[in-house]
């Protein structure tokens, strides 16, 4: 089928034609993640219907079979989706709607430096990547756990040496300078550029809360740490609802000065517990696989890798 594939620009269709596409995609996020796509899938109708949504459509025997779309914020390029029918999926087709957009990032002179974190992109390894001396990837998991046996995850020492708060908009600016001491020479810091100062972290943390990229944000579920009688926020563990009845954790970060005190183990339990209360059957969150210190710790409260996917970045082009 590869070669009767066509590219068009997102910004020559109706969202009528895209209808079949969106409620497939639909349909393997809710599968494949338990996440509720409906929402993102409607705001690409609209920038569809009103032509602001820059990206291109891939066109099989006329009809579009895949999209991908991007936005520029800040000099930065972030492909926000990508994905392909099952039908017409092959490597080549992914890649090809690929290289539309990062060519067209590259070529604009705004954008210095490109993210992504496609979870339906099947084939990504970076040597078969457009402008693969520019790109790098990094694995990523994508873990789930049954929330059945929350609530009988035991209180870390934590709970007795560190004051909670649920999360306040008062708060903003101590997260995200807590956020950026946290990711200091970190890698998720390379896959993230927010992560590299207090500004970007802001920008970050308003993203997160006011957006439903990562889901609705819930704030009973999202907590900061302070150390007793030590000033500001040493944790924080952010959480939103992607579906009526599965959480997803968007945040869990500690200060250095915490590191491997169970901060992090009790701010996550808490988010964890209070989505429970929700009615959450299930929460996932996503973490970088060289992240071990990470991954045991959430193995050992009872996650497990459902998807693997990478995070791709260009930059130095």
């Amino acid at each position: 089928m590869g070669e009767s594939l066509e590219l068009a620009p997102l910004s020559h269709l109706r969202s009528a034609a895209l209808d079949p596409l969106l409620g497939e995609a639909t349909l393997a996020w809710r599968e494949r993640l338990s996440w509720d796509y409906r929402a993102s899938a409607d705001l690409v109708r609209h920038y569809v219907d009103v032509q602001i949504l820059n990206g291109f459509a891939l066109l099989g025997e006329g009809e579009p079979v895949g999209y991908s779309y991007y936005v520029i914020d800040d000099r930065k390029g972030l492909i926000g989706d990508l994905y392909v029918q099952q039908a017409w999926r092959t490597a080549a087709a992914e890649h090809r709607l690929l290289e539309a957009v990062v060519d067209a990032l590259v070529g604009s002179p705004l954008v210095r430096r490109i993210e992504s974190q496609l979870m339906m992109f099947s084939s990504s390894r970076a040597a078969g990547l457009p402008f693969a001396h520019f790109s790098r990837a990094f694995p990523r998991n994508f873990m789930v756990i049954d929330l059945a046996g929350a609530a009988r995850l035991p209180a870390g020492a934590a709970a007795r040496r560190c004051l909670t708060e649920n999360w306040a908009e008062r708060f903003r600016d101590e997260a995200a300078r807590l956020i950026a001491a946290a990711y200091e020479g970190h890698i998720d810091a390379q896959i993230n550029d927010q992560y590299n100062s207090a500004a970007g972290a802001r920008r970050f943390l308003h993203n997160i809360v006011e957006y439903p990229g990562c889901g609705t944000f819930f704030q009973p579920a999202s907590f900061l740490a302070f150390e007793r009688d030590a000033g500001p926020a040493c944790g924080l563990s952010l959480a939103s609802l992607v579906a009526p009845d599965v959480g997803h954790i968007t945040q869990v970060c500690v200060h250095p000065r915490v590191r491997s005190t169970g901060v992090g183990y009790e701010l996550l339990r808490r988010s964890l517990v209070a989505l429970a209360a929700q009615g959450c059957r299930q929460v996932s969150l996503t973490v970088t696989a060289s992240n071990t210190g990470a991954v045991q710790l959430y193995e050992r409260m009872g996650f497990h890798t459902a998807h693997r996917f990478d995070a791709l970045v260009w930059a130095g082009f």
